[in-house]
């Protein structure tokens, strides 16, 4: 959906099967076969994670608890893909628009609800969810947050994807958000140059750079991410788990939010 060459520095699938497709000198569109297939790998993906649940030979009444977790995950994370999208075609807005595509796109998909997913299904009750939220939510932000630096600034040897993949995408993120919200109109103006342009040239990627740092959105979201993670750990402190939880819980964080630049 990105569009991105690389994931985790391996070719991206669409990609791998545009290049097969090239390889094997077959008919029609290379580029077209890529995403067909791409999008099945996806469905098949999907299918195989249902039938590993169902066949897991869990109690029935966890079962159907971990059902609904993971179907209230999935619907959410589909309106957060679509958040993002959408925020692309309307050309971005508030930081708290951006934010919201956060929540729903990274934080309860790739944190809150995995955690309550394995809860329910060891029988764990409402406390524990709530601790799960309250830790899950803010890390999750703050993930995404960390990301989104880094598709700016990360390093390509150690992200494993190319430097300003997400300006050439165009990403309506927080941190562009809040670039634009302390902008001259100069600065503005490189903005709306550069971002989204899918050949951005290492100086336009770097003229970018430069506004993003200027205007303080880069310590703005530096600030926000230490905020989001001192929420976090708080709320893990606080929720009823045994002690071992905790601390693989707390190494989590710290590996969520890592700086990588």
């Amino acid at each position: 959906m990105d569009g991105s060459d690389t994931r985790r520095g391996l070719p991206a699938v669409h990609r791998r099967f545009a290049s097969l497709h090239r390889s094997e000198s077959w008919v029609g569109d290379p580029e077209a076969f890529g995403m067909g297939a791409a999008v099945l790998l996806g469905d098949l993906c999907l299918a195989w994670s249902d039938e590993m649940l169902s066949t897991s030979d869990l109690p029935a009444d966890r079962l159907l608890a971990g059902h609904q977790v993971y179907d209230q995950m999935r619907t959410e994370l589909m309106g957060g893909q679509y958040l993002d999208l959408l925020e692309q075609a309307r050309g971005g807005g508030s930081v708290e628009r951006a934010l919201r595509v956060a929540r729903y796109k990274s934080a309860k998909y790739t944190i809150e609800k995995p955690l309550h997913l394995g809860a329910v299904l060891a029988g764990a009750g409402q406390e524990v969810l709530d601790g799960y939220s309250g830790y899950g939510l803010p890390l999750g932000e703050a993930f995404q947050l960390r990301d989104d630096v880094l598709g700016v600034f990360g390093d390509p040897s150690v992200t494993g994807k190319p430097a300003g993949d997400d300006l050439r995408e165009g990403k309506r993120t927080a941190l562009v958000a809040m670039a634009l919200e302390q902008a001259t109109p100069a600065q503005a103006a490189v903005v709306r140059r550069h971002l989204g342009d899918p050949h951005l040239t290492a100086d336009g990627v770097a003229r970018l750079r430069e506004v993003i740092e200027q205007t303080g959105a880069l310590r703005r979201v530096e600030g926000l991410i230490d905020e989001l993670m001192d929420d976090a750990l708080t709320a893990l402190h606080a929720a009823p788990l045994a002690g071992d939880a905790r601390e693989v819980l707390a190494q989590l964080a710290i590996a969520a939010t890592a700086r990588a630049t």
